[in-house]
């Protein structure tokens, strides 16, 4: 039997990092495992040879998206020449939707008998769950990074979708360890990771900071920082009350692990510390404009861990209620023993289980599925 020919495409830099650890799964599983794609840096790494940059296509937001569009445009096209030609056994599409999933649709069109595995399922469990029942034209299978979303794929008439896990459950022992008291006077804020919730937030949980301190003082704040926002941020914590400690990506996890609470801007930080057992409040605030669009939205929760366990167990703030007052007396109870507190960390044991179900490591499971689909594209 012919080693297989894997074609990946990622179209950013979470992406690459997914990729990169499905390339070193797909060759434990099968040393002879053949790669070509779209990648990045970590991709490379793994022995990719990137059809063009990736920061040619990662871009996100309307503006920068119409900026580049033309550019955009030829590379979805030589992206589809590239697979069609390279005549690959299966290709895997990674996250990046808007990219990715414009590839895989002409390339169906050329080839509708070249498996096409999708790794990352786009949310259409919140957002145009239309999404689901179309992406059958063009998709054999999902590899699903959260436990519920096979099960809201069945119920949108989507593909066929896999749990393999989600990327997190293989760092698990950077972000936990044995209980202790767990730096009692250490509050964790997380403004984002884009520029705009960092200016939209940070001001907001810097009020919500002032009014903690009038009751106690005895606890120090620190804020991980990626440098895309540094500047920013840095110019956002001069009208604080207080000076926090920033800290590095490195330093990130090591930080949630000595965390009391946390006060953080949605995202998939609120899994990573539900993970370290770090009781949170949880805000989000977009612009006027997009606010308009909440109806279209259609789940009960936007916190990662209140989806993966169906019980709104982290208090979160949206728009109108993400008030300096509600959020620090959310906080206040997570700072000292509680009910509270206690009624989050058990939530967050269950978190921690649910995530665990896929059973092998999210990679090996994924590759697993993708060499079964590669099989198949070779006979």
């Amino acid at each position: 039997m012919s080693a297989p020919r894997i074609f990946l495409v990622a179209g950013e830099a979470s992406g690459d990092q997914l990729g990169a650890a499905l390339m070193r799964a797909l060759r434990a599983a099968c040393p002879e495992s053949n790669f070509a794609g779209v990648g990045g840096e970590a991709m490379a790494r793994e022995g990719l040879v990137s059809l063009f940059p990736l920061e040619d296509i990662a871009v996100m937001g309307l503006v920068p998206v119409l900026a580049r569009l033309p550019r955009l445009v030829r590379r979805i096209a030589q992206t589809t020449r590239a697979v069609v030609d390279e005549a690959p056994d299966c290709l895997v599409i990674i996250d990046a939707p808007d990219f990715t999933h414009r590839v895989a649709r002409r390339v169906r069109a050329a080839r509708p008998d070249l498996p096409i595995v999708d790794y990352v399922s786009p949310t259409v469990w919140a957002w145009r769950p239309a999404r689901a029942r179309a992406m059958r034209d063009y998709v054999d299978c999902l590899l699903a990074l959260l436990p519920f979303e096979p099960q809201a794929h069945v119920r949108l008439g989507g593909p066929r979708c896999v749990y393999v896990g989600h990327p997190l459950v293989e760092r698990l022992d950077e972000l936990t360890r044995p209980y202790q008291d767990r730096g009692a006077r250490s509050l964790l804020v997380l403004p984002g990771s884009r520029l705009a919730e960092v200016r939209r937030m940070t001001p907001i949980y810097g009020e919500a900071l002032e009014l903690l301190l009038r009751e106690r003082a005895d606890f120090e704040v620190a804020i991980p920082v990626a440098p895309n926002v540094e500047k920013t941020l840095r110019r956002e914590l001069l009208g604080w009350p207080l000076t926090p400690r920033l800290i590095g990506q490195a330093e990130k996890f090591a930080a949630f692990r000595n965390a009391r609470a946390a006060l953080v801007t949605s995202g998939v930080a609120t899994l990573e510390l539900a993970l370290a057992g770090v009781p949170m409040a949880v805000a989000y605030k977009v612009s006027r404009a997009e606010s308009l669009l909440r109806f279209l939205v259609k789940v009960e929760s936007i916190v990662l861990p209140n989806l993966i366990i169906g019980e709104n167990i982290v208090p979160e703030f949206l728009q109108e209620a993400a008030t300096p007052r509600a959020l620090a007396e959310a906080l206040r109870p997570l700072l000292r023993e509680s009910v509270a507190r206690e009624a989050k960390l058990a939530a967050f044991q269950r978190v921690r289980a649910r995530l665990l179900e896929a059973g092998q490591t999210p990679s090996a499971r994924a590759a697993d599925i993708i060499l079964e689909y590669a099989s198949r594209g070779r006979s």
